[in-house]
């Protein structure tokens, strides 16, 4: 079930056959990477949750214990699927509790990163490399509308 981009652009920029997007790509991509990202979001607030009660100060006996290690363990294996499926898609996960994902991009023959966080409704920004989330900017910025050069 998983998509990979049909127009990708491969062997180009500085990656050599790293998966690049364009926005339009990217967008159409959106909603199966949504879906994903947002099981890892309730996945991680589940891990959580679990880890708490682990170590809560509440009296648990052995088997309790071994049974939330076992949730938990279930649980990490299917976020771990899950990453790897964006990863097959050519999207890296950033940060899980907010689903924070980037899409490899080129602009102007360098690595750019389209960003998409679980709240927003699409990619609307992106970022240089090595700047993260914090150096997020429209992607009108980039004055390339629905692509991206290459």
């Amino acid at each position: 079930m998983t998509i990979v981009p049909s127009q990708v652009q491969k062997g180009r920029g500085p990656h050599g056959g790293k998966k690049y997007f364009t926005l339009a790509e990217a967008r159409r991509a959106l909603p199966l990477v949504k879906r994903i990202a947002h099981e890892l979001q309730a996945g991680q607030k589940e891990r959580i949750r679990l880890r708490e009660q682990m170590s809560s100060s509440g009296a648990k006996t052995m088997t309790e214990l071994e049974a939330l290690a076992a949730q938990l363990e279930r649980l990490t294996d299917l976020m771990e699927r899950l990453v790897g499926e964006l990863a097959q898609i050519g999207v890296q996960l950033k940060d899980a509790s907010t689903a924070l994902l980037d899409f490899p991009a080129l602009h102007e023959g360098r690595e750019v990163m389209l960003c998409w966080k679980g709240d927003e409704e699409t990619i609307t920004h992106w970022h240089e490399v090595y700047n993260g989330f914090e150096g997020r900017k429209p992607v009108e910025m980039l004055g390339v509308g629905e692509g991206l050069s290459g």
